[in-house]
């Protein structure tokens, strides 16, 4: 059956158009109860649907076995006790699954993953197409109130359905609502009709979903008790008005890690960002880290500059607002004008960005309390008010919490428990935790992306081998770290009839087993890149890729996609040319073992006679590179070993790189650089490809003046200009300088980030010096190689394009997400660091050891470690301690405590320990040794969280180029 709607609507031109939608309406459509035989069976569905008779939770309201259906508010703010394994049958009607994704895609999804779940028994039942349960919408009717109106019709026929079906005992459905007027409507009607809470309340075997239940009041009755403590809210209708006008300024909202009462909204404008400080609770008014928020400039004589005060909200009273106005003063220290900076306040929320969030309960000091207030561990998050039963039982636990809402008249927003981790400290949680604030996806790969890997045992087959080259017979070899399971490059060299060298840079061929679209295609995408962290190696793709079909492990046939240049032995390129092809590798080599066989005066097979080829032409390709300008920075890598059995960390030491590390390097660079110019030139208008933008000057203002004190100076009008004068800032008496001159330089790069070379001006690669630039070599472990694999396929003729790849706004949406992945890998992996460098340290007790001052601050030294990579704070202000004299000069820059001055780059000697007195942030306490500061018998106790700023060690160190 078919229905039908007419409409007239102007179009640009100022004709007016008829336009008529069709809907089809169907009555085949089944009801998916398993018990059912008025319907036709369901064909080819992926999820079981309903059980025949329901199990599940026992409820008071409803004795016996029935059905759940929610309404769309209910599934979007109760999605996590909807997804509580006693949580089943539940039918999900289409007109609930459209709003939800209308307004929250992340719950979308998450319904989806719920519905296909075959043990929870979830089912999508289609009421806006079949016959009986499709409704028009009435003359003056509300699109909601059409849809309430829906959802009750389609509950009404399951029930009168169901009824007809010849059983023993009639099933009824319970229709979930939260909406007062609904309910009552229903009940009204006939349906069995109950709240959430009423429903969840009434599982009596599981009384801890109750603390699951999201917080959610109706905005009129949030301000029943309590002072009004925040302004109103302006309605998004009124802020869009308002920014189209320019009153308001659109932007992300970014809390401060050290001073909650201070945040920075980014201004996203045409010609460049613009940042606006907020300050005071009051002009923060309930945003929460990354909500794209609504603000107002101050008027000038308000504005206000960025504060160096350090405040943690540590109050349990939470009515104290006093307290905080009292704080909000100390802000408001007498600057110059100089440094006043575009103040504003929050004026309305444009969209929350509110996730779970990992943390701590801090139980109230109430004798049987339910209200109690949550810490999450990311210090810019507030604090959360949530209602349990179970403080006890979670408390030294780490649980995961949901923000519900924010009263005007609540300091703190309100939320509910979601999951208890367990405890803190633990190995296994920590890292769970890390991996979770760090939005890293890390559940395992779902049924439906493993059905997408070919079947075992795998053989290449003659369809495989079109379109590609025999290269079994060449001598390839690998080079990578120990222990390497996702060898995704190999290498190989040899010398051709015309007295050229011919040099090969064969790649994991990924896209051959990821098709553009599928299940493994989507998750790839969604996880962007392999996270590695100190113990653990989080996948991009399933095992039977990463570490054996896509692995090119020596001996056995793989499918490759090759790179081929004939150079001369000055490493000139004559010709370049790309093939997809199957190998052989003849080895499988580590680092120190290809060095081995380059060194060996005994050794001259014909892989070893590769290798030193490879290793000579590589030399000349990096001194060509960098005196083109490319850049040789520095930074302190960290290596772990491990206790065999405890898995504990019972060694800590930076990473020694070989000469086959360069190697390696030189050829995945050039293979890159390559790829890049092939894609660009065949597709100028969607090429994904990868860029380092030039730092700002201000940026190096750090590295100029701490050269200076050195009596050297650093040049940095070019990249060749400071590649130059980095390799002459050396000093005969301190060896270690030019290291720490190259570390500080590293600081004052930007982010390479992927672009789409459509959609942008600037391709240079500041640190390569290469006018061009993209990542091919390693597909197995970053998703963005697989997209430039998919590229230089259809230049190549050897595979077929589809429309995504050619739409420059999907790319540049894709590099977005990417960028974004790689980003947080980078965080999480720097995290695992801190976590087990937090872990040595606690076995060793206190440590002394010889550092360098990399900064100084206005009340504090960091430091660097050379014998661990580490790095950490030396404060000389304590609480309940006098505060020794300090001064401090911006432009040596030094810091003189008491009548001791400290330079940057001045060697010191420093306490190393674990203070652990908070267990949720743990941290590396550093105390100054030497030079003994006068006046302080002790020096003073400081503690600042570790941050080694480079992560454990990853396959190679091109990863980041």
């Amino acid at each position: 059956m078919q229905t039908s709607r007419s409409f007239v609507k102007r179009t640009r031109a100022g004709a007016v158009v008829k336009v008529v939608r069709e809907h089809y309406l169907r009555d085949d459509i089944p009801c998916g109860a398993a018990a059912c035989r008025l319907c036709p069976p369901r064909t080819g569905a992926p999820a079981p649907g309903l059980e025949a008779r329901p199990g599940g939770a026992a409820s008071s309201l409803c004795p016996g076995p029935h059905y759940l259906l929610p309404d769309t508010n209910v599934l979007l703010h109760q999605i996590d006790i909807l997804e509580d394994p006693v949580i089943k049958n539940v039918i999900v009607l289409q007109t609930v699954l459209q709003e939800v994704r209308n307004r929250s895609i992340p719950v979308y999804k998450r319904i989806r993953d719920v519905i296909q779940t075959p043990e929870k028994h979830f089912y999508s039942f289609t009421n806006e197409h079949h016959r009986e349960t499709y409704i028009e919408q009435k003359k003056g009717e509300t699109s909601n109130d059409r849809n309430d109106r829906a959802i009750r019709v389609a509950v009404k026929w399951y029930s009168e359905h169901l009824n007809k079906i010849e059983d023993e005992g009639k099933i009824p459905v319970i229709f979930l609502t939260n909406d007062r007027i609904n309910k009552e409507k229903a009940l009204e009607e006939g349906i069995t009709a109950y709240t959430c809470e009423e429903y969840i309340k009434s599982l009596v075997a599981n009384p801890e979903l109750v603390d699951r239940l999201a917080c959610v009041s109706d905005e009129g009755k949030e301000i029943e008790s309590g002072k009004i403590i925040f302004p109103e809210h302006i309605p998004l209708s009124k802020l869009q008005q308002g920014i189209k006008s320019g009153n308001y300024l659109q932007g992300t909202y970014r809390a401060s890690r050290d001073n909650y009462l201070e945040a920075t909204v980014w201004v996203h404008g045409d010609a460049e960002e613009k940042e606006i400080i907020i300050q005071g609770l009051k002009h923060l008014n309930r945003a929460v880290h990354e909500d794209i928020v609504a603000v107002e400039l101050l008027p000038k004589g308000e504005w206000v500059a960025l504060s160096s005060v350090v405040l943690q909200d540590d109050g349990q009273n939470e009515d104290d607002i006093e307290t905080e106005e009292e704080k909000e003063n100390i802000l408001k220290t007498s600057v110059s004008k100089d440094m006043l900076r575009p103040t504003g306040k929050v004026v309305g929320i444009i969209k929350r960005n509110w996730r779970p969030l990992c943390g701590m309960l801090s139980k109230s000091e109430i004798k049987e309390a339910r209200r109690h207030l949550f810490t999450p561990a990311d210090r810019r998050i507030p604090r959360i008010r949530i209602e349990t039963r179970q403080a006890d039982k979670l408390e030294g636990q780490r649980i995961i919490v949901a923000i519900d809402g924010w009263p005007r008249n609540s300091r703190y927003p309100n939320g509910h428990f979601v999951k208890n981790l367990g405890s803190a400290g633990d190995k296994e949680t920590e890292t769970e935790v890390l991996l979770l604030e760090h939005d890293v996806p890390h559940q395992p790969f779902s049924q439906a992306v493993l059905s997408c890997l070919p079947k075992m045992p795998w053989s290449i087959t003659e369809q495989d081998m079109k379109h590609r080259e025999d290269l079994r017979h060449l001598c390839i070899c690998s080079v990578d770290p120990p222990g390497c399971t996702d060898i995704d490059d190999a290498l190989h060299c040899r010398e051709i009839e015309n007295g050229n060298i011919e040099v090969g840079v064969h790649i994991a061929d990924v896209s051959h087993f990821i098709r553009p679209g599928n299940a493994l295609d989507e998750e790839s995408v969604k996880r962007g890149t392999t996270v590695y962290l100190c113990e653990k190696r989080i996948d991009m793709v399933p095992e039977l890729l990463s570490s054996n079909l896509c692995s090119l492990r020596s001996d056995v046939d793989r499918l490759a996609f090759s790179c081929i240049w004939e150079m001369n032995h000055k490493a000139e390129i004559l010709k370049t040319r790309f093939t997809k092809s199957v190998i052989k590798s003849k080895a499988s080599l580590t680092y120190a073992e290809a060095q081995m066989r380059i060194d060996s005066a005994t050794m001259n097979d014909d892989i070893t006679t590769s290798l030193r080829k490879l290793n000579k032409l590589a030399k000349i390709m990096k001194k060509r590179r960098i005196d083109n300008g490319a850049l040789t920075l520095s930074s302190p890598e960290v290596r772990f070993h491990m206790d065999s059995e405890t898995h504990d960390p019972i060694d800590l030491q930076t990473k020694e790189l070989k000469e086959t590390n360069s190697m390696v390097e030189e050829f995945m660079l050039l293979a890159n650089i390559s790829v890049a110019q092939k894609i660009n030139s065949e597709f100028p208008e969607f090429a994904l490809l990868r860029k380092h933008p030039a730092p700002p000057p201000s940026n190096y203002d750090i590295l100029v003046k701490a050269a200076k004190s050195k009596n050297l100076e650093i040049k940095t009008d070019s990249a060749k200009a400071l590649a130059e004068s980095l390799d002459k800032a050396e000093s005969p008496t301190f060896p270690y300088l030019n290291t720490l001159l190259r570390i500080l330089a590293t600081r004052c790069m930007m982010q390479a980030v992927y672009f789409c070379s459509g959609m942008d001006n600037d391709f240079h690669h500041y640190g390569l010096a290469s006018p061009i630039y993209t990542h091919f070599t390693s597909p197995i472990r970053r998703y963005a190689d697989i997209i430039v694999h998919r590229l230089l396929a259809v230049a190549i003729g050897a595979d077929d394009t589809y429309p995504e790849l050619r739409d420059k706004h999907k790319i540049a949406d894709m590099c977005k997400n990417l960028n974004y992945r790689h980003k947080m890998a980078q965080y999480a992996q720097r995290a695992s660091v801190a976590f087990h460098t937090q872990l040595f340290f606690k076995s060793k007790g206190v440590v002394n050891e010889d550092a360098y001052i990399l900064f100084v601050r206005k009340n504090a030294i960091v430091v660097l470690i050379p014998k661990y990579g580490l790095e950490g704070t030396v404060f000389f202000e304590e609480k309940g301690k006098p505060t020794p004299r300090l001064d401090y000069n911006n432009e040596v820059p030094s810091l003189t405590v008491e009548d001791t001055t400290l330079c940057v780059f001045d060697k010191v000697k420093v306490n190393i320990m674990l203070d652990a007195s908070n267990i949720q942030h743990q941290k590396i306490q550093m105390v100054l040794v030497e030079p003994k500061i006068q006046g302080n018998d002790a020096p003073a106790n400081l503690s600042t969280e570790t941050s080694s700023n480079d992560e454990p060690e990853k396959k190679k160190r091109k990863l980041q180029k």
